[in-house]
């Protein structure tokens, strides 16, 4: 099957929220950079529907996520408008397969950024910094797949919320995380557990965009990555990330 008509599989499963067989029973033998052909074709559909990219998120940038999904290399997804939800609102979750959240540190993109960059130059290039609650949702049949797989899904992106906007200088190497299901604590974790130091994630995002010919742009909103392990979102859920020093975050599952 060729990479347009895998982009299409995709791109139709994210927008309709149906479950489509792994790309990889089809073809065993799709790479990585197969994978990255594909998300970059099934993003360009969107953006031919009217959507515009906001920016890019990272992913398995945490033990945690690592061991959840069973693989071991960093990845990345592009965020589109139409993925950003209100802080303190809702989304329905007939729109989507396995939603699951997650709690992240974003960056605010002021000056641009590509190739590779150290930790110093990184930051010199963030206007800001928010706590972000990312929503992921792997469009795979019970939740299985592999890391093309993952890659070809625009890395299991579908939606993200972000909290006020603090000063770039705001420390964020290890501000402790609790993430709460409707008042309960479901995940602690640590901004730490971001590749050490969530700066390293953006270093990453730097590197990996110039691969494809991108960079990051001033406004480009950058997802670090999950800090702790995705809790799985059912009708109903309130979930609320609380990041020490930067605030919260919250949004509501409905239908």
């Amino acid at each position: 099957m060729s990479m347009e008509k895998f982009a299409a599989i995709v791109d139709e499963a994210a927008r309709t929220g149906n479950a489509i067989p792994q790309l990889t029973v089809e073809s065993p033998d799709l790479s990585v950079e197969d994978a990255y052909s594909i998300q970059a074709l099934s993003i360009a559909r969107r953006l031919a529907r009217g959507e515009h990219r906001v920016g890019v998120k990272m992913g398995l940038t945490s033990r945690a996520k690592m061991i959840q999904v069973g693989v071991d290399e960093v990845i990345w997804g592009r965020l589109t408008n139409t993925m950003r939800l209100e802080e303190g609102g809702s989304f329905s979750r007939a729109k989507y397969v396995h939603p699951r959240a997650e709690p992240e540190i974003a960056f605010l993109i002021g000056k641009p950024l590509s190739g590779e960059v150290s930790p110093l130059e990184a930051l010199a290039a963030v206007e800001a910094v928010a706590p972000a609650i990312e929503l992921i949702d792997s469009r795979y049949e019970n939740f299985k797949f592999t890391l093309p797989d993952v890659v070809a899904d625009n890395s299991s992106s579908s939606g993200f919320v972000l909290g006020n906007w603090a000063p770039k200088d705001t420390p964020i190497d290890n501000l402790g995380i609790l993430l709460e299901a409707d008042g309960r604590t479901v995940q602690v974790g640590s901004t730490a557990a971001i590749l050490g130091h969530p700066v390293r994630s953006l270093v990453q995002a730097a590197r990996l965009v110039a691969r494809w010919g991108e960079i990051l742009a001033p406004g480009d909103i950058v997802l670090a990555g999950g800090a702790t392990a995705a809790h799985a979102m059912t009708p109903g859920m309130h979930v609320r990330a609380v990041f020490q020093d930067l605030g919260s975050v919250s949004i509501r599952c409905v239908d």
